[in-house]
């Protein structure tokens, strides 16, 4: 298939959605009174906060749960300059780590982030409480998720959200598939009035990364029964670079990439009589994303100097666009029975494009930019949930609580226009063919594909206050998977609370994440000359003949088993203190092979009916691991004379041991007893490439007209491992950042003036090593990337 590539791409400030909306929701701003709107929730006291998610007792507080936590508010999420949702997590809360790699193909576009050091797809994240659908990328270059398609927490507009609820514990039993690290639960705004409008400026000190952003939200009557609340962002982002000169000139672009955004979406619901209530909620997103490759030098043997004299830097153009919609109903029988029944749908598609590029084996004719290709997932959910407090008599009722979800997930690969894989036979300077387009070689007709799976569950869960101080819980559930079988998980929680001024709390539990669709089915092949002779090779699907032949088999559903131990402290009513202990062991883990391209494995295809394949790849249940932890958080609140003071501290520790590596299956050990499956680099993001302990503190004063905040983190230590040489391993040191805001408020009116990293603190320099690359200075790692100091003002209203 060819598709046309735009020749000039066109900055975009909002998308005209975006704007329209914005537009709507600004006009309410000074239409209606701003001595009338409701208290906001975030100004309840967070310990009082009821509670949506690992519980479904409707009214558990934070200080209730039996499992750790946190309550991430709106002026949280916008007290730093970020405009990405889960950079602003991440700031908030230290077992999350979410760094921001560069020159890693469509993970620029889409970045994972890791809560408690696992992997991106082994958290579970919730919207309203349904789960959200996972990104159509799967990770496959060299940065932390490796192998991974989590949820692009990025394509949820931060001025839709009203909290998060971070819930860190396993909860499989209670959610299903990929809730092994915890689970993240965004609830979204539903008031039927009042609203905000804000917007942003921000550059990094070293006068680059430019970024604007406007945003609002607004809730509505729908008549005397109903409310409908909206929102919108949207806004662009210049690239950053903190390449250095090669030869006296810069080439290369090594930071963020270039970003045009722009994200709107609804949370509704009418009530036409007193026992049912009709509800929906939905967002819409598009994210146009321009990152870089390698520079290719004039005299490399990939360029064309009558295409490009001085040489090249390819560039992938990336579009995501992310919809979901949830329709259903709630109602209550007059025996007590809550109800709920809704439908889920969610899809995100990313397209490729190459930019600033060409195909060497085109010769002089290649055209300089091509359709890679595309790749998307759909997600379909039925869930039927019943809960029913029952009394027997006790102290407190018990509440019962069983449903049934039908989920079906499907998997699309579409191939790229046939130039950009194409060996068009012109050999290179050096005699070589290089066929496809440079920096990223399109998908070809023969990856292409759709695919499909479906599962049912169901599911049980007891809750209870046995006594004023013993609360427990069970659950289990039972699910059914078309393609990889059947699993069971369970849980149990307590909390004992020996005054009100301490408790101890506990879970137990198993719990499992179903491969990916994209692990099971993409794959990527392209033409590689090794010795001037051509092979095919890529990534290879589980049941590609060729990745048979060399060892790979079915993928099998990840196990896990989590246990937590946690103490809570109240001294008093304005402090707060939380340590949890955390042990979770995860069996089968899924990860990407290295290349298994070795002389004896090509011998070994060639002879054997696969004639032109030269190895490769594949996911495999390669590794049993062993992660424990701990997170401490406390917060300490002070009413003075001059206004109101408070410090919150978050601490995590974290450490990953891989317990077992899977021995080579018998048909690869046959052919090359050498193989390596799973090498020292893969081994060390797994064990050591996060950060092994965060630490921040943040303070909060309240004085008049005048708001400040700060917060200084620590991030951990954290290692790279050499694919080969432990003497070129590099553990790259701890550091600290500073965030720094002032906001004035006048009236409705808010005005902010901050910066972030104000210290201008970047991670350790990567060491020298022979070649070219010692211009690319940092680590792509690193838990707070390597931009270097951001200052940004921000101006607000709110009705």
């Amino acid at each position: 298939m060819s598709v046309a590539v735009r020749a000039v791409r066109r900055p975009l400030v909002l998308a005209p959605l975006s704007l329209a909306l914005l537009t709507a929701l600004a006009a309410p701003a000074y239409a209606q009174d701003a001595a009338a709107p409701g208290e906001p929730a975030s100004e309840a006291h967070t310990l009082d906060q009821v509670i949506v998610t690992g519980t479904r007792v409707s009214d558990r507080t934070v200080a209730e749960s039996s499992a750790p936590i946190d309550i991430i508010t709106p002026e949280a999420l916008e007290a730093t300059g970020t405009v990405e949702l889960a950079t602003a997590l991440a700031r908030a809360l230290p077992s999350l780590n979410f760094p921001r790699p560069a020159i890693t193909d469509g993970t620029d576009a889409v970045r994972p982030a890791q809560l408690r050091g696992l992997a991106p797809d082994q958290v579970l994240v919730l919207v309203n409480g349904k789960r959200r659908h996972t990104t159509a990328l799967i990770n496959l270059n060299g940065s932390q998720g490796r192998g991974s398609s989590p949820v692009d927490l990025n394509a949820i507009p931060i001025a839709s959200i009203e909290r998060v609820e971070v819930l860190r514990d396993g909860a499989s039993a209670q959610y299903g598939s990929d809730a092994i690290a915890g689970v993240v639960n965004i609830v979204l705004k539903g008031s039927d009035h009042g609203g905000s409008v804000a917007a942003r400026y921000g550059q990094y000190s070293a006068g680059d990364g430019e970024q604007y952003q406007l945003s609002g939200d607004a809730g509505f009557k729908l008549g005397e029964n109903g409310k409908l609340h909206l929102a919108a962002q949207g806004g662009h982002q210049d690239q950053t670079n903190r390449a250095r000169p090669f030869q006296g000139v810069v080439e290369q672009r090594y930071g963020d990439p270039e970003i045009d955004s722009g994200a709107v979406s609804y949370n509704g619901e009418y009530s036409p009589v007193d026992y049912l209530t009709f509800y929906s909620f939905g967002s819409y997103s598009k994210r146009d994303v321009l990152s870089n490759g390698y520079f290719r030098f004039a005299a490399d043997p990939r360029n064309i100097p009558s295409i490009y004299p001085n040489g090249f830097l390819p560039q992938i153009h990336n579009i995501s666009k992310d919809r979901s919609a949830v329709v259903g109903l709630r109602s209550e029988t007059a025996g007590g029975t809550q109800i709920d029944f809704s439908y889920n749908y969610g899809h995100n598609e990313l397209s490729f494009d190459i930019e600033h590029t060409l195909n060497r084996s085109l010769g002089p004719t290649s055209p300089t930019q091509f359709y890679a290709g595309a790749l998307e997932v759909t997600q379909h959910v039925l869930n039927l949930d019943f809960a029913r407090p029952v009394d027997f008599g006790w102290q407190y009722p018990v509440t019962f609580a069983w449903g049934a979800e039908w989920r079906g997930e499907e998997f699309s690969q579409h191939a790229g226009e046939p130039l950009s894989y194409a060996n068009g036979g012109v050999p290179a300077s050096n005699g070589q063919i290089i066929p496809g387009a440079q920096v990223f070689s399109g998908f070809r007709a023969s990856d292409a594909g759709d695919f499909d799976r479906h599962s049912y569950s169901l599911y049980a869960d007891v809750e209870a206050d046995l006594t004023d101080k013993f609360s427990a819980g069970i659950a289990a559930r039972f699910e059914s998977y078309s393609d990889f079988g059947d699993t069971t998980s369970g849980k149990l929680s307590a909390r004992y609370a020996f005054t009100d001024k301490v408790a101890l709390r506990a879970t137990a539990s198993t719990g499992f994440r179903a491969p990916s669709l994209q692990q099971q089915f993409f794959q990527s092949i392209a033409t590689n000359f090794i010795s001037g002779v051509p092979y095919e090779i890529g990534t290879f699907r589980v049941d590609n003949p060729a990745a048979i032949a060399l060892g790979s088999e079915s993928l099998k559903a990840e196990e896990s088993t989590n246990y937590s131990l946690g103490l809570v402290l109240q001294p008093s009513d304005s402090l707060y203190i939380t340590i949890d202990a955390y042990h979770i062991k995860v069996d089968d883990r899924i990860l990407l092979s290295e290349n298994l391209t070795s002389t004896a494995v090509r011998n070994y295809l060639q002879a054997n009916g696969y004639p032109g394949i030269g190895g490769g790849r594949y996911f495999t249940n390669a590794v049993d691991t062993k992660t424990q932890g701990v997170d401490i958080i406390a917060t300490q609140n002070w009413d003075l004379a001059s206004g109101k003071f408070g410090l919150t501290l978050g601490y995590n520790y974290s450490k990953t041991e891989i317990e077992k590596i899977a021995p080579n299956p018998a048909r690869l050990a046959a052919i090359d007893p050498a193989a390596v499956r799973i090498g020292r680099t893969e081994i060390g993001r797994i064990t050591k490439g996060a950060p092994k302990d965060k630490f921040f503190l943040a303070g909060d004063w309240d004085t008049g007209n005048w708001s400040f905040n700060a917060t200084a983190t620590r991030y951990g230590e954290f290692t790279e491992l050499h694919a080969t040489n432990p003497l070129l391993d590099q553990t790259f040191s701890a550091k600290w950042t500073l965030d720094l805001a002032a906001t004035y408020h006048l009236d409705n009116w808010d005005f902010t003036v901050g910066g972030d990293n104000v210290l201008d603190e970047y991670p350790d320099e990567s060491k020298l090593v022979l070649g070219t690359r010692n211009y690319l200075p940092y680590n792509t790692a690193s838990p707070f990337g390597f931009n270097g100091a951001f200052v940004y003002v921000k101006a607000g209203y709110k009705w």
